[in-house]
């Protein structure tokens, strides 16, 4: 008798407890904008913080409360900002689309190194050796550990021959891979580019030469003949300004070192 007396107890009180717990939930309740559940519902829903916002939750909010362009959401390129600007009755703007770019061209074989890295298989750990440029002579090659394939959330990245290489037909431009690398190695690039210079040492050709085939050694030849002007020649690298790239493909194709790569 006692334990049932104790079960019934026990059973009020839930059920006293429940219809309390209801109540609360509608008087604290916290009602959501409209626009931020039609904003939340179109996004792409990679969650992959391109827009500068902890998730598209958050970015979501920041729509709707006027804190954050129609066009944030890197994913859903131009689609998605049309319908948020929709949704908002704003305009969306003329947002550029980017893609990342591994500024590196020392493949297996065309690279030496100064020792054998025997280590934990990260670029960031392997870079805490040899004065920051882990087992590689040259300080500003790709480690080839693959931090950067492991944060995009996209599959856009892959180890190739021992550097990481960027699968255009995939990459958005979150530059996820770019706040990954250590060596600061990943930037982004339009995602219109054709001719882009892979190669990120500062160092002097003779230096370059003893090892990297493929390195840049500041021989101008890319400056002369580029019928745009688009190329200087900054700290013994060529930097090709993509506002005035043509995508003529003449600096790829003369290149001596290969360093500079037709992509389009």
């Amino acid at each position: 008798m006692t334990v049932l007396w104790a079960i019934v107890v026990l059973g009020a009180l839930g059920l006293v407890f429940g219809l309390l717990l209801a109540l609360a939930g509608k008087v604290f309740a916290v009602e959501k904008d409209p626009k931020e559940e039609a904003v939340r519902a179109v996004l792409a829903g990679a969650n992959c913080g391109a827009c500068g916002y902890p998730g598209c939750d958050g970015y979501a909010a920041a729509v709707a409360k006027g804190e954050a362009p129609a066009n944030g959401c890197v994913p859903g390129g131009a689609a998605v900002a049309a319908q948020i600007s929709e949704i908002m009755g704003v305009s969306a703007g003329a947002g550029e689309a980017n893609m990342a770019f591994v500024r590196c061209s020392g493949t297996c074989g065309h690279t030496k190194e100064k020792f054998t890295y025997e280590g934990i298989p990260s670029c960031l750990a392997a870079s805490r050796l040899g004065g920051g440029s882990g087992a590689n002579i040259c300080t500003a090659g790709c480690l080839g550990y693959g931090d950067c394939v492991a944060v995009c959330p996209f599959d856009a990245i892959h180890l190739v021959d021992g550097i990481a290489q960027v699968d255009r037909s995939k990459c958005v431009g979150c530059a996820k891979c770019v706040a990954a690398c250590p060596k600061n190695l990943i930037t982004l690039v339009p995602a219109a580019s054709t001719d882009v210079v892979g190669c990120n040492s500062k160092d002097k050709g003779p230096a370059i030469t003893k090892y990297c085939n493929y390195g840049c050694i500041a021989c101008s030849k890319c400056k002369r003949e580029c019928p745009a002007d688009a190329i200087t020649i900054t700290d013994f690298l060529a930097v090709i300004d993509q506002s005035l790239c043509v995508h003529c493909g003449h600096c790829a194709d003369i290149c001596p070192r290969h360093c500079i790569h037709d992509i389009g």
